[in-house]
C-alpha cells in the first residue's frame, strides 16, 4: 500500500493519495479548496497551485464550482429575481424577461456559466444583429449586465461578452409630421380620442402618460397639465398605472390655445366629475381604454392622414422637433420631454440648429 506524504509549499500543499495520484489543497477566505481533479505527476499538482495563487493576485480567483455547477438560466433568473420591485421596476423586468425568453435563453440557457465563451456570444450576436439591431442592441446589454454581476460576485474570472460596440443601438432618426397631416389625423378619429392626438403632439406626451391623465392633472384655468403617472401594459397583457421612470418625468407642461379649447369639451363630454376619473376611459369608467381600442383609432389616424410610416410615439417626437424649432434651449426640451439626462434631449438640438442655419441665411439675403 502506497504511503500517504503531503509536501509543503509556500501557498497550499499536495499529497500522494493512496491511489498513487496527487491531490492539491489551499486556504482562502478561511476555507480549504481542494482541486476538481487529481493529477498523474505531482509536478503537475504544484503547476495548478501556481496557476490558482496567480489567480488570486490578479483578483481573478473563484470558486470553480460556481460557474461549473450554475447555468446561465438559473443565474439570470435569479439576478433578476434579486432586483424585481426594486432595482427594476415592472416594465423593465417585463422587458428582461421578454429578451431571455425569445432570444438569450434559447442559445445560452442550459449552458453552465463556466462555459459559455466569447466566440460563443459573437455566433449568437451578429446574426441577431442583421435581423433586429435594436434587439440585438439590448439583449447583448442585458447579457453582458448579467455577465458582468456574476464576475463582480466571483462566480467567473471574465465575462464571455467582449463584442466592441455590441451594446450601442444606431440612432434611426424618426419621420415627423407636419401640422396639416396632424389635422387630418385628429379630424379622421372619433370625437373621444381627439384630444389624445393633440396632447400627444403638442404636450408631447408618451402613450402611456397620455393614458394615464386624469381629470384632476388639468388645470383649464392655467392651460396646464401635470403629468404624474403612466398606464403601462406587459408584453403579457397585464395593465397597471406607475409613476414616473425619474424625477424629470413628474412635469407641468402648457397647452396651446386650440388644445386647451379642444379638452375643454372633452373634459365635459367624456369625462367623469371627481379628480380620479380618467381622460380617456373604458366602457365603463375603471380604467383607461385598452390598447388594442386605442391602437385601432391610430391605425385609422395615420393611414387618412398618409402617414402610414408614423407610430404613435412619433407624434412625441415631432412636436418636440417644433419645440426645437421654436427656440426650445436644451434645458427646455428637457423638462418638456421629462428626461433626466441632456444625452435624449440632445437629439432634438439638430432641428434648432437647422432653424439658426435658415433664419441666418434669411438674414444674408437681399
Amino acid at each position: 500500500m502506497a504511503s500517504r506524504h503531503r509536501t509543503r509549499r509556500a501557498f497550499g500543499g499536495v499529497r500522494r493519495l493512496p491511489s498513487g495520484r496527487y491531490q492539491a489543497t489551499y486556504w482562502h477566505n478561511g476555507k480549504q479548496f481542494k482541486g476538481e481533479s487529481t493529477f498523474g505527476a505531482k509536478a503537475d499538482a504544484h503547476k495548478w497551485l501556481t496557476i490558482v495563487e496567480a489567480d488570486l493576485h490578479r483578483g481573478q480567483w473563484m470558486e470553480a464550482s460556481k460557474a461549473q455547477d450554475t447555468t446561465f438560466s438559473e443565474y439570470a433568473q435569479a439576478w433578476i429575481a434579486r432586483r424585481s420591485g426594486t432595482k427594476l421596476r415592472a416594465t423593465t423586468e417585463a422587458k428582461y424577461r421578454g429578451l431571455l425568453d425569445r432570444h438569450i435563453l434559447p442559445t445560452f440557457g442550459d449552458r453552465n456559466l463556466s462555459e459559455i465563451d466569447p466566440d460563443q456570444v459573437e455566433a449568437w450576436y451578429y446574426p441577431l444583429k442583421r435581423q433586429h439591431p435594436s434587439t440585438a442592441a439590448g439583449a447583448y446589454r442585458l447579457m453582458a449586465t448579467i455577465c458582468n454581476t456574476a464576475v463582480r460576485m466571483d462566480v467567473i474570472a471574465k465575462s464571455p461578452c467582449r463584442v466592441e460596440g455590441g451594446a450601442a443601438e444606431a440612432s434611426i432618426e424618426r419621420p415627423v409630421i407636419t401640422r396639416d397631416e396632424l389635422q387630418r389625423a385628429v379630424d379622421s378619429v372619433p370625437d373621444r380620442y381627439r384630444a389624445a392626438l393633440l396632447l400627444a403632439a403638442w404636450c408631447q406626451l408618451r402613450r402611456s402618460e397620455v393614458l394615464g391623465l386624469q381629470r384632476g392633472d388639468v388645470d383649464l384655468d392655467a392651460g396646464s397639465i401635470h403629468v404624474r403617472r403612466a398606464w403601462v401594459v406587459a408584453p403579457d397583457g397585464k395593465r397597471w398605472q406607475q409613476g414616473p421612470k425619474t424625477e424629470a418625468g413628474d412635469r407641468t407642461l402648457y397647452m396651446t390655445e386650440d388644445v386647451r379649447t379642444a379638452l375643454r369639451a372633452h373634459l365635459a363630454t367624456y369625462v367623469g366629475p371627481q379628480a380620479g376619473a380618467w381622460l380617456f376611459p373604458n366602457k365603463d369608467g375603471t380604467a383607461p381604454v385598452i390598447h388594442r381600442t386605442f391602437s385601432r383609432v391610430w391605425e385609422r389616424a395615420r393611414r387618412v392622414s398618409g402617414r402610414e410610416d408614423l407610430r404613435f410615439h412619433d407624434l412625441r417626437h415631432s412636436g418636440l422637433t417644433w419645440f426645437a424649432q421654436a427656440g426650445a434651449t436644451q434645458a427646455d426640451l428637457m423638462h418638456q420631454a421629462g428626461h433626466a439626462s441632456p444625452a435624449a434631449a440632445s437629439r432634438y438640438q439638430h432641428a434648432e440648429a437647422e432653424r439658426a442655419k435658415m433664419l441666418v441665411a434669411k438674414m444674408a439675403a437681399p
